[in-house]
């Protein structure tokens, strides 16, 4: 638990040093919702998809920024599971403090029937935006082929029928379904459904991500034997 948490405070500080990035990534959510601020669901809902790539870019850095640290680190005796907990919980502790904010906004600025299923999806989508993030972190070699990644995720989520079955395969469909739970009531969606679909995608994304730090850790391409 001690390296788990010592991980945490690392990322959370290594967080701090990209404060231009960073604040520039808060303002994505603000443009979202501000484009579509005279239709309430879908104002919710692009705010939503906005902190879910906010959040799914600042994982994204993080993974990418660390492969070299997590070496030397496996090598001093942290195990893969000390660091991908600690920079899972760190991220989403910053993911969280995100989306409680644009919850605030949206549930101030618009008139719900539901405000805890608004800040519940919130919360959702910070949870499915980290292992998101960290998976494409993963799996390029560098941020910038990781943030095209996202974007055409984020982007098809968008403009995919929500209606279609395909549409379920995307991990931010649970915004949709939510969104018009909390605005339209029982009649129109189930908060239900988007709910488990939301925390199977987070689970699927965490137990992908993990096994992949893992595998790559325990390959130690870093080690060069003579």
């Amino acid at each position: 638990m001690n390296r788990t948490l010592c991980l945490a405070g690392m990322t959370l500080r290594e967080l701090s040093r990209r404060r231009g990035v960073l604040g520039l990534l808060l303002l994505v959510p603000l443009v979202f919702y501000l484009g579509r601020l005279d239709q309430t669901g879908q104002a919710i809902r692009f705010a939503a998809l906005g902190v879910g790539f906010a959040v799914s870019t600042a994982a994204l850095f993080s993974v990418v920024g660390a492969r070299e640290a997590d070496a030397r680190l496996v090598l001093s005796g942290f195990r893969p599971h000390h660091l991908y907990l600690g920079r899972f919980l760190a991220l989403l502790t910053a993911g969280l403090v995100i989306a409680g904010a644009y919850a605030t906004l949206t549930v101030v600025g618009q008139e719900v029937r539901s405000t805890a299923a608004v800040v519940a999806q919130f919360a959702l989508t910070a949870l499915i935006a980290v292992p998101l993030g960290m998976l494409l972190g993963l799996a390029v070699p560098r941020d910038l082929e990781g943030s095209l990644l996202l974007i055409s995720v984020i982007g098809a989520q968008m403009v995919m029928d929500p209606e279609k079955d395909a549409a379920r395969a995307l991990p931010f469909w649970s915004t949709r379904e939510i969104i018009t739970y909390a605005v339209d009531g029982s009649a129109a969606a189930s908060f239900g459904t988007g709910a488990v679909h939301a925390v199977v995608a987070a689970g699927a994304l965490v137990l992908v991500s993990g096994a992949v730090l893992t595998a790559r850790l325990r390959r130690r391409p870093h080690l060069r034997f003579v």
